[in-house]
């Protein structure tokens, strides 16, 4: 694998810095980075990644699929993900890279890139647990489904363009708390899709040089523009977000006893005693 190369001047400018400081950890909004081209960014240092990472680190599939597809409906794309990565201009499909941290030279690349941001998150949030970058390459037109994630995140775009369109998280309007107690025992992060959703959505258009912040569980999807694009996703967890993992965990077991618990508060609050409960349970082997 390449050696990691260092950045030469840092990526998030100070007014960067400010507006982040400004909209996180709830808000989703538009960022801007000064990371330069970078060799273990380049397409084909991309495929060689995806040639090397274990297939459980891998993901890749069509990108001309409806925003609410149901995950067992995803077909295959035919080829191997080296394949898809290099001829992603052509072949119509999307592709993540996960955990690239697994890889020395990518994990000190990540690991730069969040400590610029240590001093505005960790005052918020507290420390910057299970740091993970994530790498998205998707050919012209792409769709990447309705769906949402753990982890606080920066999405950098890199080269193309695309929108994310995004809704408020913690809002049963766009994710029932079922949802959320299905995706936090093990189901999958597609969620349910209603045309009517779109009325509700904060589109922020990317292009290089562009990124955003999106909050923790915000439900979203990704438009690709016309051309290929490649985007670099950093994310962490705080002490924060596992709790309201755990909340939501224990809510799905207090459902199973026919219980109709309610969504768990969101930042600053968490619901203590569900975390102490499913803690407790977790270590007592009480719960699976």
């Amino acid at each position: 694998m390449t050696m990691h190369q260092p950045i030469a001047r840092t990526v998030f400018s100070p007014e960067t810095l400010e507006r982040m400081a400004a909209l996180y950890p709830l808000q989703a909004g538009l960022l801007h980075h000064r990371l330069p081209d970078h060799p273990l960014l380049s397409l084909e240092a991309l495929a060689a990644l995806g040639e090397s990472l274990a297939a459980g680190q891998v993901e890749y599939n069509p990108g001309d699929v409806p925003i609410g597809i149901l995950p067992e409906d995803v077909p295959s794309n035919g080829l191997s993900i080296g394949e898809t990565i290099r001829t992603i201009d052509t072949n119509k499909s999307w592709a993540v890279l996960k955990n690239i941290e697994s890889e020395a030279a990518y994990r000190t690349l990540l690991m730069d890139l969040l400590g610029e941001l240590k001093h505005v998150v960790e005052p918020q949030t507290g420390a910057m647990l299970t740091p993970q970058g994530f790498i998205f390459i998707s050919s012209p037109g792409s769709i990447t489904p309705f769906h949402f994630d753990p982890e606080h995140n920066i999405l950098l775009q890199l080269r193309g363009t695309k929108v994310m369109n995004v809704w408020p998280a913690g809002d049963e309007r766009f994710a029932h708390r079922r949802e959320h107690e299905r995706y936090h025992t093990g189901g999958h992060r597609n969620l349910p899709w209603e045309e009517g959703y779109r009325e509700g959505a904060q589109q922020v258009p990317l292009g290089p040089g562009d990124a955003v912040l999106m909050p923790v569980m915000a439900p979203h999807f990704v438009a690709n523009g016309d051309a290929p694009s490649i985007s670099l996703s950093i994310t962490w967890r705080s002490e924060w977000s596992y709790r309201e993992s755990e909340a939501h965990a224990a809510n799905a077991a207090l459902r199973r006893m026919g219980l109709d618990p309610a969504m768990p508060p969101r930042w600053p609050s968490y619901a203590w005693m569900k975390t102490v409960g499913w803690r407790v349970a977790r270590r007592l082997r009480i719960v699976a």
